[in-house]
């Protein structure tokens, strides 16, 4: 056992959350993933593992990764013996593989991922899990089948009703990165960039890392301007905006620093110096996290009643089914997922 994952096991003695993993979009690289992820007998011993999907798919993701342990299969939850000291399947018929192809967009590959979600939820309001891990799905899948959300992001604030939750955080490593403004044209940042968004932001962020386990975070929040425009030569963000969200958040307690200019802020993370960034757009983050590693990115979906995370990366259509899909994404999601899930029950 590597030192990384001696510690988070050590950090989780006694605890042993239910955590559900759910398989992805068929026609790409999702079962794949799922097969590596539960094969890793190390990284097993976080949690109980409960794969949440058809057998059919799973069976197909063993084969392209070439794994051929035995999972245990269930039709009822009810049925599974807790506690689990290996994975099990929760096995939730959606549709045969065998009738997709592999690198399609397939409005019946969505259908299976959209059921899976809502069910998988169900189990979640219901308290049979304490978080869950979803391999990657496509979008247009997705709408194609008929779902009425956006986003998973907005189909979880619907589902379990947190209308408010600002937004998902991005992790490479430890690293961890969230954003004022998202999916919106550059030319609208600024008028979304106000005192309440930062400053919910840098909550947001606080509250999710101490699920994590820091104790006290460290935040450091970018400005928005090239070097957080000099003085407001090039413009007042910092001066007006940034800095009152800053001064509200340590009010709160909360350990934030900043504006730090975006070009040179992502050096003291990398140096330790803080836990945390929080960029007011979308690229300020995604373009410093995706140079630190796409493969291994994730996503988390925090401020939910539960953690869910997912690899940052896609379905990777143009390698599905060829087995060299890397697993590095899902397998820290996992991790994540299980570390946040644990600290709640402990905490509980």
């Amino acid at each position: 056992m590597n030192r990384t994952l001696r510690n988070e096991v050590g950090k989780m003695s006694g605890v042993k959350p239910v955590v559900g993993v759910l398989l992805g979009d068929p026609t790409g690289i999702g079962p794949e993933l799922v097969a590596k992820l539960i094969a890793d007998q190390e990284l097993m011993k976080l949690a109980q593992t409960v794969v949440i999907g058809d057998q059919r798919i799973l069976a197909m993701g063993q084969r392209i990764a070439k794994t051929d342990m035995e999972v245990p299969i269930y039709t009822n939850y009810e049925d599974i013996p807790f506690p689990v000291e290996r994975p099990v399947l929760l096995d939730y018929p959606t549709v045969d593989p065998s009738e997709l192809e592999l690198g399609k967009v397939d409005a019946r590959a969505g259908k299976s991922v959209y059921d899976t979600l809502m069910y998988t939820i169900g189990l979640a309001k219901e308290g049979r899990i304490d978080g869950f891990v979803f391999a990657p799905f496509n979008k247009a899948a997705l709408h194609a089948c008929g779902c009425p959300f956006g986003s998973e992001l907005e189909l979880f604030k619907s589902e379990f009703n947190c209308p408010h939750v600002r937004g998902e955080l991005n992790v490479v490593d430890d690293a961890w990165n969230s954003r004022v403004t998202s999916h919106v044209a550059l030319k609208d940042v600024s008028s979304l960039v106000t005192v309440d968004s930062v400053y919910e932001t840098i909550s947001f962020v606080n509250g999710v890392l101490k699920v994590y386990g820091k104790e006290v975070p460290r935040i450091a929040v970018s400005g928005i301007n090239p070097h957080c425009g000099e003085n407001g030569l090039f413009g007042t963000e910092e001066g007006e905006v940034i800095e009152p969200a800053i001064r509200k958040a340590r009010e709160k307690g909360i350990n934030v620093s900043g504006p730090f200019p975006s070009d040179t802020i992502w050096l003291k993370v990398l140096a330790g110096e803080y836990d945390a960034v929080v960029s007011m757009y979308h690229d300020q983050g995604q373009i410093a996290l995706k140079i630190l590693g796409f493969d291994k990115g994730v996503t988390v979906h925090g401020g939910m009643p539960i953690p869910i995370a997912t690899p940052a990366h896609g379905t990777a259509f143009d390698i599905a089914g060829k087995g060299i899909a890397n697993a590095q994404g899902i397998k820290r999601a996992f991790t994540i997922v299980s570390r946040m899930a644990a600290n709640q029950k402990r905490n509980s």
